[in-house]
């Protein structure tokens, strides 16, 4: 049964990533979207795969974990929608729901599994509990993400089309981990639909209120299901939103708005207790460091105060942007992450040797810049797990590698290293 449905699924949203008009308008053939589409649903099958037969890899037992907690949600649904419906409400935390921070018993803590999980359960009506038929409805899903963003860039960086679609879809960690049935897929959707909607609106000089209901879908999407990342997208966007109305000041007006977010982030607790950033960017850390892992390592541990968190920045950079490296390998997939940030590395090396000299909407890039380093920051800071921070990072790879890509002159670059190359021949 299960081997018949999966055809059949398979069948039908490959036919259907043609017909979406969405997935259309990118000037993607249909060769070309099905493809797209069966890479996620391939990588979704082998994450599904890791995390059976290899659990304890890089944190990949969470998805079979998900998986039959859905199947239980699932039974709920068929006997009581009512409750189905309305438990995702319920706190049985005191404070109410003020403890948006709080890692643990807190309604927020529990709110990104149990969304998911209500999710999953949904895709059970369909799939009738069988994983691997739930991993295509979740690539036809999380598909919307990555062409939201192939959207943006390719009228961001025209003339760029094929470095942008294979720097959109080709990024292994990007592929794996939001294409299995995990958080990331969701979350990057989240991310896409507010970055989309921001740049056209942008583009069209005016936001409707349509637009506005997206952007906000987005935001709860990405607060839902990781809320920290709330506070590093906001000062990003309103930065965008002010640098379109002023272009000649967009270093500064970034600057000015990340020096701001910077004091409330260390002050706004003298003010509402309840609010101490650093303090739970500090028990997240402690969280980490009482967790036993293969992938775990050791790191400086922080305290609540700006000099600290300076301090400890060099750590939280090479954590998140450069590791893990050859010598941290222990497994296949901790050799892929190493090659892929040595060769994100050697992307970088080469841009900046041969980075073209316009680079159109500005705004957007620097968003893309303070964004991705917000949340890579973000990661180092509390995060000691090398599995866990490859596997939070890919969320804002293509937010760097895509604008890498389409701003290196790469006929420039080929001529250089096709002379070479022939010198060396001779």
């Amino acid at each position: 049964m299960e081997y018949i449905l999966f055809l059949g699924y398979l069948l039908f949203f490959s036919w259907l990533v043609t017909r979406v008009k969405f997935f259309t308008k990118t000037g993607l053939s249909a060769p070309q979207l099905i493809i797209l589409f069966l890479l996620k649903v391939l990588a979704g099958i082998f994450y599904g795969w890791i995390g059976r037969y290899y659990g304890n890899l890089a944190q990949m037992q969470d998805t079979w974990a998900y998986h039959v907690n859905s199947l239980q949600e699932y039974q709920l649904l068929l006997n009581d929608p009512w409750t189905f419906f309305t438990n995702i409400f319920y706190n049985p935390y005191e404070g109410g729901f003020m403890k948006f921070f709080i890692s643990q018993d807190s309604y927020w803590s529990d709110i990104k599994g149990n969304f998911f999980i209500k999710i999953l359960s949904l895709f059970n009506v369909f799939s009738f509990g069988h994983y691997y038929v739930n991993v295509i409805i979740y690539s036809f899903l999380s598909l919307f993400g990555p062409i939201a963003i192939f959207h943006v860039m390719n009228h961001a960086f025209p003339g760029k089309r094929l470095q942008i679609l294979l720097a959109t879809f080709l990024i292994p960690s990007f592929l794996y981990w939001c294409s299995g049935i995990h958080k990331e897929g969701l979350i990057f959707l989240g991310i896409s639909i507010a970055v989309y909607h921001v740049y056209f609106a942008s583009v069209d000089g005016r936001i409707t209120f349509k637009r506005v209901l997206w952007i906000l879908l987005g935001l709860l999407l990405m607060m839902i299901l990781r809320n920290f990342l709330i506070v590093m997208v906001v000062p990003a966007l309103v930065a965008w939103l002010i640098s379109i109305k002023w272009p000649r000041y967009t270093i500064a007006i970034y600057g000015a708005i990340y020096l701001l977010s910077a004091l409330v982030f260390f002050n706004i607790r003298k003010i509402n207790p309840e609010y101490d950033f650093p303090q739970a960017v500090v028990n997240k850390q402690q969280e980490f460091l009482q967790l036993s892992g293969s992938s775990s390592i050791p790191i400086k541990t922080l305290e609540p105060t700006a000099i600290s968190f300076l301090k400890n920045t060099p750590q939280a950079i090479t954590l998140s942007a450069i590791r893990p490296y050859p010598s941290d390998v222990r497994h296949l997939l901790s050799l892929a992450a190493a090659t892929e940030i040595n060769l994100i590395l050697i992307l970088l090396l080469i841009y900046l040797l041969f980075m073209l000299k316009i680079h159109p909407k500005k705004g957007f890039i620097w968003f893309c810049i303070f964004f991705s380093f917000s949340v890579l920051l973000s990661i180092g800071f509390s995060v000691n797990n090398l599995g866990a921070i490859v596997r939070y990072r890919s969320i804002v790879l293509p937010f760097l590698i895509i604008p890498l890509v389409a701003g290196i002159d790469w006929n420039r670059f080929s001529t250089i290293f096709n002379g070479k190359r022939q010198a060396g021949l001779k």
